[in-house]
Order: C-alpha cells, then sequence, then structure tokens
C-alpha cells in the first residue's frame, strides 16, 4: 500500500511505485500521514545551493511530528521512509515536509537548529519489517493496558499506544482528571510487555486529535485535518452569537466547547458594538420595558413589558437609540404597541406545536378533511334513494323485491326483523281463517287472495 504522500502539489514528490527500502510501498504503518500537512508552494523552485535547507520535518503515528537535519545529505522527498536517531535506538518515520518551508515551520514551534537529532539513512527492507511488526501489536497492547489500569483501580484512560520504529520502547497516551501514581502501574507494564515503558499525560482536546473524527458539521475535526493551537472557548463566546446554552449542542467530540465558536468571533463583536446594551430598559407611558431579544442580521431589538412579556414589539437600533436618548431627558416614550404591531414569540409557537397533539396529524388533515366530506356526500344520496323508495312503494317492474315487505310499515319506525320465506308459509298453512297476514309470502298469491278494490268514483 503506497502512502501516496501527495501534499507537496508535485507528483514527482509523491511516494510513487518505489522501493520500499527507499519509499512507502507496501507500507501500512504510515497512520494518518495526511493530518496537518503543509502545502509547499515552493517545490518547483530550484534554489541556490548555498541557501539549501539541511533540516525536515518527519511525521510519525497520527500528529507527532519532530524536525531533523540531514548531516549525510541523504536526497530526500516528501513521503520517503526515513531512519532517525532516538533515545534509545532508532526510529522510523515519513518525510512530511522539505525545503525553506521548515525553517519557517521551526520559528513557529519554537525548535531550536542546536538541539535538532540526525537523520541516519533511508530505512531499508529489515527496518520496514520491523516497523510493520510493532505496529500491528498496538491495538492489543492497548486493550490490555487498559485493563492492567482498571485492575488497579486507576482513573485514567489509555488513549493511544505508539511503539518506536525498532520496538524498543512503547509510549501510552493517556488522559486522566487528577494526578495518576504510577509506581505500581510501571511495573505492570514493564513485567508484562518486556519493553521500555514511557508515560505521557495527554488533554481532551489531543485525544479527539489523535482518534479523529466526525463533527456534527459532517466535516472531519479542524484539531485532526488543520488546527495546531487550541485556543480557550467559554460560554460568553456563545452568548455573544445569541446561542442557547446547551451544553449538549455546544460540545465537540472532545466534551469540551467546540473550537468552531471562536471562528465568527470577531465579526459577532464588530456588529454588537453598534447595538446599545442587551440590559437596555425603556420607560414608556405604559411601563417599564425590557429588552428581551436581540437579531443581530437583522440588526433589531424585541422589547416586552415588564408586567406582562407575552407580546414582544421588535425596534431597529437606530429608532431604540432615539428612544434611549428620550428617556435620558426625562421624557417618556408611547407605548409599545402605538409604536410598533406585537410580534408573537417564535418560542411560543413552537412551543405549542410540539405540546400539541395533533401536530402528527397536520400532513393528513387536508386528505381526511376530502375523505369525509366524499363520505357524507355518499351517505345523503343513500339516504334520499331510500326516503323515495319508501314514499313511492315498490316498483312493479321488480316484484321480486317486494317480498317479505310490511304494507303498514312506517318510514319513521325501525324496520321489523324480516322472517325467512318457509316459515311464513307454515304460518299461513295453519292460521287459514287470518283475515290479513303481517307479512305476504308472495306479491301474487296475495293479489289473487286479496285483488284490489274497485273505485267506483273512476
Amino acid at each position: 500500500m503506497s502512502c501516496g504522500c501527495k501534499t507537496s502539489g508535485d507528483s514527482a514528490h509523491s511516494c510513487g511505485p518505489k522501493k520500499s527500502a527507499n519509499g512507502c510501498e507496501n507500507v501500512n504503518t504510515c497512520g494518518n500521514s495526511y493530518k496537518l500537512s503543509v502545502f509547499d508552494w515552493l517545490s518547483n523552485i530550484n534554489n541556490p545551493a548555498s541557501n539549501r535547507c539541511d533540516f525536515v520535518e518527519v511525521r510519525f503515528k497520527n500528529d507527532r511530528k519532530s524536525f531533523y537535519k540531514n548531516v549525510n545529505n541523504v536526497p530526500l522527498h516528501i513521503g520517503s521512509v526515513v531512519t532517525v536517531e532516538s533515545s534509545p535506538g532508532h526510529d522510523v518515520g515519513v518525510v512530511s515536509l522539505t525545503g525553506e518551508l521548515v525553517k519557517i515551520q521551526m520559528k513557529k514551534k519554537k525548535s531550536s537548529e542546536e538541539t535538532s537529532l540526525k537523520i541516519y539513512r533511508l530505512a531499508n527492507q529489515k527496518d520496514i519489517e520491523v516497523w510493520q511488526e510493532a505496529r500491528k501489536k498496538e491495538d492489543s497492547v492497548k486493550i490490555q493496558a487498559r485493563k492492567i489500569a482498571h485492575g488497579l483501580g486507576l482513573e485514567m484512560k489509555v488513549t493511544d499506544v505508539e511503539y518506536q520504529g525498532d520496538a524498543s520502547k512503547v509510549t501510552f497516551y493517556y488522559t486522566a482528571d487528577n494526578r495518576i501514581d504510577f509506581r505500581q502501574l510501571i511495573k505492570e507494564y514493564a513485567s508484562t510487555f518486556r519493553t521500555k515503558i514511557d508515560m505521557k499525560q495527554i488533554g481532551f482536546r489531543q485525544e479527539a486529535a489523535k482518534i479523529g473524527g466526525i463533527g456534527s458539521c459532517g466535516r472531519e475535526l479542524c484539531c485532526s485535518t488543520w488546527l495546531t493551537d487550541f485556543r480557550s472557548v467559554n460560554t460568553n463566546v456563545a452568548r455573544y452569537q445569541q446561542l442557547s446554552i446547551n451544553p449538549q449542542k455546544l460540545a465537540g467530540q472532545c466534551g469540551k466547547l467546540k473550537c468552531c465558536l471562536n471562528y465568527e468571533l470577531d465579526s459577532y463583536l464588530d456588529a454588537l458594538s453598534n447595538f446599545p446594551s442587551s440590559s437596555t430598559t425603556l420607560d414608556t407611558e405604559k411601563g417599564r420595558a425590557f429588552c428581551i431579544k436581540i437579531d443581530v442580521f437583522k440588526k433589531k431589538m424585541w422589547f416586552a413589558y415588564v408586567d406582562s412579556s407575552v407580546a414582544w414589539y421588535d425596534f431597529d437600533i437606530d429608532l431604540v437609540k432615539q428612544f434611549i436618548s428620550k428617556n435620558k431627558r426625562g421624557e417618556r416614550i408611547l407605548p409599545l404597541e402605538d409604536l410598533k404591531q406585537p410580534d408573537i414569540p417564535l418560542q411560543s409557537i413552537d412551543l405549542i406545536q410540539e405540546n400539541s397533539v395533533d401536530r402528527f396529524e397536520k400532513k393528513n388533515r387536508g386528505f381526511n378533511k376530502n375523505r369525509n366530506q366524499n363520505q357524507n356526500h355518499s351517505n345523503n344520496n343513500n339516504n334520499n334513494n331510500q326516503n323515495r323508495q319508501n314514499n313511492q312503494g315498490p316498483r312493479k317492474s321488480k316484484p321480486e323485491k317486494s317480498e317479505n315487505t310490511n304494507s303498514n310499515h312506517n318510514p319513521k319506525q325501525p324496520r321489523p326483523q324480516q322472517q325467512p320465506k318457509v316459515q311464513l308459509e307454515k304460518v299461513e298453512a295453519a292460521s287459514n281463517q287470518e283475515k290479513k297476514p303481517q307479512q305476504a309470502p308472495n306479491k301474487k298469491k296475495f293479489k289473487k287472495k286479496f285483488p284490489p278494490k274497485k273505485d267506483n268514483n273512476a
């Protein structure tokens, strides 16, 4: 696997398909070798030999970098795997920056040229094999180290483990809130791992920078990609930007306040310099009003009465300054409702929508309304047809539908239950002397027995 270190802007400075002794081919131990890389804009410029920089920047696992002096004048470029001086033994890393920009980085990080270590040589095949074997053991060592620390009852978290290139030393990075006693822990680590132990405490932000991750914005963490200095962030930054003090939204992967809150702070401070104080109160004829909200982008301020803060009134900052100047002269301004139409607070609207039981039925309300109208319309048509049939009587064209009907039935009264035809025939045969059956078994027989009366007036 080639590390593909193409951060210099020149394809000639990438590792490319080189041998493992001179490049990064089939080397899967570079780690996150692209993090915090510096783009070399001067890579294509041939500098005079007298001004040639003898220092290079070498990157190790994650974000650990250091500067080394090329005393043997080894031809190096970005992506070269080198063997460097260490204490004890030697270490293996990848060159991340060469040229004149190294001096600028050394000056920025206050690294001394006199105390810089040396570069021995380009890493050979044996160095890379030992380096790979050591890197493969880091995950299992980290899990075992956490179990040992937990067994001793130490309140610490082993965040990362890094082996030296020659596997002669292992460094444990940990986070802890309080001071930790390592006397027994180092003895356990030394007897278990059989190597030199080095313990380094890091902060929670450094832990997030080493591990990496995805932020709430959907991009990689700034601390693991380009951010090198961690400025302090406090809750006043969120107040200046009119953000709600919600720890779950303002905290990052490290559990601290997000570093991106400082990015736009200067712009907000410049905009707020033209605003009156947020503790401004206005004397009106109806009573005192206080500032309840500020909109930096619209340059407006919302005011509400002290007695009743249900209705909010927004005014431009220029108009608010005029009100303040009148109050300073001892004059009272008109009531807020006369100066501005009240605005219902957005917070109350959201609260009503959240607490409403029917908030999930808003999308289907139109569909349900149309469906109910259609159903009511069809029911009305059915009722009208039924009433029309009851008033007109049975149709002559369809005599079979007039069976088992009651001649004395009132449409306003509930219809009696219809009896089966066989039962009616038995009842008729048993009682031949009855005057008139309640339900005729057959319309044709009923007509023969009881012919219709003739109308004398016809």
